[in-house]
């Protein structure tokens, strides 16, 4: 057989259906602005006015989100990356081994809905920065009740779709000019908010040591009293929260699609990025600029928008920050929610299914309740994939160790594997069915879900054949592997590199943004710490409204004008 008829039946596949290639892998710096990126996201701003209307306390806030977000840490680096890596293939091709079409197809179509619907909050959210700059109406009913602000949602939509077309490298490439200013952004929101805080709590513009700093947070911030008068959650649930914010995408293994192209397992701890810059320092950062906020306006924080918060942390940069922390999120969200649908439509490419999709989310995000709703529809959308993630688990990690065979329903030419669908049905029974009974805290459920998940599945497994030799079969399945990898091979010789920019230009104008970054953080410490009285710190913060704005400016002219 010539090379040419060798490989006809994979040059008729699509690129996201085949292991992806050894010359597509990126480095660990990839992983670490993309996570970055996506969690740093304008929902933080949300999560951290939702931990002070829960009643959280300062001390639980502090060491809560740090061992939670750890946790998280560890799950994509222990759960997730070793299949990804392993296997080079996204969840929803994967589970179309092991699952067979009508298990994928299920599981597939409820992925483009969740995905759709978070991208779509995104777009909302994003939305909310720009009416604020042009005076729109706040969009308080479930539909909108402004023009105007279906097409601002409309332009937001369309840099969205557009950037999550271009695949992975593009995503990755806008999120990493993002990730470094982002976390600039949320620092510095924190910095020049605090004075206000402190002069509300403690009458001057900046606490004197560990001991004011708590105590500002305990009587202004995180003040241990929910929004109904209540004490609030504790130690337990803070962790909980914060282990459990991600587990659509590690436990529930939807982040094979990201890490699949990583060179090495240990990539996994990039996500690190995400987690204890994003969501650690960003929701801490939040829940301060959300209470300085509402200290300005006289209002209660759980009545401000993110627009709100961003404008009076950041000034003009502000707007710029909700837009592109919601961008980033959402673009990220609309790729995997692309990447389903293109699983389930097969044979049409991932760019017309994303358009498609994309399509559907920017009508969605015309609605503001999608926005409203997204902290319930985070959780729950977790609980629903984590029992799919389980059977994933069992069936890549378990199987070969206790003597089963990995794609055994592959292997039978399965179409419909009930083994796979009673254990995702039965998952979702048990996992909901403890939620009702109130047995164990909600934020934790996905744990014993999982296990609960992983027992049924191989139970039932080795009833329907995952216990039997198919030594023909994983001979054909070890003869396709090598197949694909030569002609990846092939199209590897015929594709033409890009040679990295290192030139002097280039140089200088990273150097020059990342200056521009560091100009943020100066004039942002100088409110902070510049601030004698009331009347200096009033000043120093329009200073760095004025100058802050006008090195974002600069730094994004010259990022994206280096890459």
């Amino acid at each position: 057989m010539s090379t040419s008829n060798e490989f006809d039946h994979l040059k008729n596949l699509e690129e996201e259906q085949l292991p992806v290639a050894k010359h597509k892998l990126h480095d660990w710096t990839h992983f670490a602005g993309l996570y970055a990126a996506e969690h740093v996201a304008a929902t933080e701003f949300v999560i951290g006015a939702t931990f002070v209307a829960l009643g959280a306390k300062t001390m639980d806030i502090i060491l809560g989100l740090l061992i939670g977000n750890i946790l998280a840490v560890l799950s994509w680096r222990f759960i997730t990356s070793p299949i990804a890596v392993d296997t080079r293939l996204s969840l929803y091709t994967y589970l179309n081994k092991i699952a067979g079409d009508s298990m994928t197809q299920l599981y597939n179509w409820a992925n483009v809905i969740i995905f759709s619907v978070i991208s779509a909050a995104m777009i909302t959210v994003s939305s909310t920065a720009v009416r604020f700059a042009f005076d729109i109406p706040a969009q308080l009913n479930w539909y909108p009740t402004n023009a105007w602000f279906i097409l601002i949602v409309l332009a937001v939509g369309i840099v969205v779709v557009s950037i999550a077309l271009y695949g992975f490298n593009a995503v990755s490439e806008f999120s990493g000019i993002c990730a470094p200013w982002l976390f600039v952004m949320f620092t510095s929101g924190a910095m020049v908010l605090l004075p206000a805080l402190s002069l509300d709590v403690l009458d001057k513009t900046l606490p004197a040591g560990w001991a004011d700093f708590m105590t500002l947070g305990d009587q202004s911030i995180w003040t241990g009293i929910n929004s109904d008068g209540e004490p609030g959650i504790g130690l337990v649930e803070v962790i909980g929260f914060g282990w459990a914010a991600n587990t659509i995408t590690h436990f529930g293994l939807i982040d094979m699609a990201l890490l699949r192209f990583a060179k090495k397992k240990n990539y996994g701890y990039a996500t690190s990025t995400g987690m204890m810059f994003g969501h650690y320092v960003a929701w801490i950062a939040a829940g301060i600029m959300g209470a300085g906020a509402a200290v300005i306006l006289g209002k209660s924080i759980v009545e401000l928008d993110p627009g709100d918060v961003a404008y009076y942390a950041l000034g003009w940069s502000g707007f710029v920050i909700v837009i592109v922390a919601g961008w980033t999120t959402a673009i990220t969200n609309l790729y995997r929610a692309g990447l389903a649908a293109q699983a389930i439509f097969n044979k049409h490419s991932r760019k017309k299914n994303t358009i498609v999709v994309g399509l559907v989310t920017v009508a969605i995000a015309c609605f503001p309740f999608v926005f409203s709703q997204i902290l319930p529809l985070l959780t729950y959308a977790g609980l629903l994939v984590v029992p799919v993630g389980a059977i994933v688990f069992a069936e890549h990690q378990i199987f070969p160790r206790i003597g089963f065979t990995r794609y055994w329903s592959s292997y039978r030419k399965l179409t419909f594997s009930m083994p796979a669908v009673a254990s995702w049905a039965l998952g979702l029974v048990f996992g909901f069915g403890l939620n009702a009974l109130d047995v164990i805290s909600f934020y934790y459920l996905f744990i014993p879900t999982w296990f609960f998940t992983i027992a049924v599945y191989t139970l039932l497994a080795s009833k329907y054949g995952a216990k039997e030799t198919y030594a023909e079969e994983a001979k054909a399945e070890e003869v396709r592997q090598e197949t694909i990898e030569r002609f990846q091979e092939q199209q590897a010789k015929e594709e033409t590199v890009i040679p990295k920019d290192v030139s002097m230009l280039s140089k200088g104008l990273k150097f020059i943004a990342i200056s521009a970054l560091a100009a943020t953080l100066v004039l942002a410490c100088n409110v902070m710490f510049g601030s004698a009285t009331e009347a200096d710190y009033v000043a120093n913060r329009e200073l760095f409204y004025t100058y802050g704005f006008v090195c974002t400016i600069i730094y994004f002219v010259l990022a994206y004008w280096a890459l």
